[in-house]
């Protein structure tokens, strides 16, 4: 029995949720009183790095190689290295590439499975794994009896700590098969930490009037070294690029810190963001529903509240 965590490289670089799935994983083998594995496939910046969050081996698989992803021989991949390591549960990020992965992941392996895990598992008495449901008002215990499990961890479950160092990685090379998914483009977003990932998030909606007045919360979000993002009808509305968007059909986000500027508060959007640490509204109508879920609230005309924050929060920095 072992814990096997794939790690996500975009670009050969490793990202935070890679660093979270390690330590979550690592603290999840203690627990069993067993090992973590860390996996990765493709060409890596300082691969070993992953040792000093918990894992004591690392496997490279084609480190010499910039691969694409590919949910269909990344599935094989993974299980592959599980089944020789006697690995019984897989852990990797709730990111889109592990939503792909997880179902495969879990066909293959005949595994019980949970997607979004919010949590470490109870294992005193079973392994039980929290997952927020009905737009986070409940949470569900699922306690997975099958003796094979594959759980994708929601980003920010935890904080990922430096508890050991780094370790050499055992490299070597498999054959990735060719599937019938052709790839025309891919589009990926620059110089931002990715909403996933983000401790710290700005978001705005129609209460702008228009994206020619952004500059106001992207002057906020540079304040705060924050990700921006955006309602549902901004993106609809071409203001922001579609990647911003965050809530039910959009991208889901828990961050530690949740701005949230000239948003009503739909049922749509707290769907995604209403597992924020805190949530701060502002807004000039003070029946806004989004104030029923904000831990701070602010009733005023953005326009104005905007810049003074930024300017109290730059002059608290200097």
């Amino acid at each position: 029995m072992a814990v096997l965590v794939y790690i996500e490289n975009p670009k050969g670089k490793i990202k935070k949720t890679g660093y979270e799935v390690a330590c979550y994983g690592a603290q999840v083998a203690k627990s069993l009183g067993t090992d973590c594995i860390g996996l990765l496939i493709g060409k890596t910046e300082n691969a070993g790095a992953v040792g000093e969050y918990g894992p004591s081996k690392v496997i490279h698989i084609n480190a010499d190689q910039e691969v694409e992803f590919d949910s269909q021989s990344f599935t094989k991949v993974i299980t592959d290295v599980a089944n020789e390591h006697k690995a019984n549960i897989i852990i990797l990020a709730h990111s889109a590439n592990g939503k792909a992965l997880t179902g495969r992941l879990a066909v293959r392996m005949n595994a019980g499975n949970v997607s979004g895990a919010n949590s470490l598992p109870d294992t005193s008495g079973g392994f039980v794994v929290n997952k927020s449901v009905y737009s986070g008002k409940a949470i569900v215990r699922y306690n997975i009896t099958a003796e094979n499990k594959v759980i994708s961890v929601m980003g920010n479950t935890l904080k990922p700590q430096a508890i050991s160092t780094a370790v050499s990685p055992e490299t070597r090379t498999a054959p990735l098969a060719a599937t019938n998914t052709k790839v025309i483009e891919r589009k990926i977003s620059e110089g931002v930490v990715p909403l996933p990932e983000a401790e710290i998030v700005v978001s705005a909606g129609r209460g702008m009037k228009g994206p020619e007045n952004w500059g106001i919360i992207e002057d906020l979000a540079a304040a705060l070294g924050a990700t921006t993002a955006c309602s549902r009808p901004v993106a609809d509305s071409d203001w922001r690029p579609h990647h911003e968007h965050v809530g039910q059909t959009g991208i889901a986000i828990r961050p530690n810190l949740y701005i949230a500027a000239g948003i009503s508060g739909a049922i749509q959007h707290l769907a995604g963001v209403n597992n924020s640490k805190v949530i701060v509204v502002i807004n000039k109508d003070p029946e806004a529903p989004f104030f029923k879920a904000a831990d701070y609230g602010v009733v005023g005309d953005l326009f104005e509240v905007v810049p003074k924050l930024t300017a109290a929060i730059k002059k608290f920095k200097h």
